[in-house]
């Protein structure tokens, strides 16, 4: 069964837009550097998952669109490379610490479903969004991620 998930990125670094211009829309889904998103990363994110793409530190941050999950946790190439922002000297390909997954596009909302918005919705009460704001990588019932559904269209 798959589950549901909210992926959070800032849209002018990687947004759903960027992710809809990748090639076949398959972006690898890096730089997370949170143990508690890592874990849900590497333990639990798993291929045909849906994702909610979540623009944060935005003008209006909120769900932008969708995305499902291509390919499972891997070692984030990105914590062996110096030059990268999100190099880790403490990573070894022995010893990853760091995991990324592949997602493809699926959809980008007509218009961004505001945290303002979502805020005010009763069946989101609950939302681990409301409730640890700055996860970068959350999971999302099933009823949430309808109702979420239903608000963008």
């Amino acid at each position: 069964m798959a589950n549901y998930w909210l992926f959070k990125s800032e849209p002018d670094e990687y947004g759903i837009d960027d992710l809809r211009r990748e090639k076949a829309g398959v972006g690898r889904w890096n730089g997370i550097r949170n143990y508690q998103a890592r874990n849900f990363l590497r333990d639990e994110v798993a291929v045909g998952d849906g994702v909610l793409i979540y623009h944060s530190q935005c003008k209006v941050p909120g769900v932008a669109g969708t995305a499902r999950v291509v390919k499972a946790a891997y070692p984030d190439p990105a914590q062996f490379d110096p030059k990268s922002d999100y190099f880790d000297p403490k990573a070894s390909g022995e010893a990853p610490r760091w995991f990324c997954v592949d997602i493809q596009f699926e959809s980008a909302f007509d218009e961004v479903v505001p945290l303002k918005v979502i805020k005010q919705q009763e069946p989101l009460n609950e939302m681990v969004l409301l409730k640890q704001g700055r996860l970068s990588i959350q999971p999302v019932t099933a009823k949430e991620w309808k109702y979420i559904l239903k608000m963008a269209s």
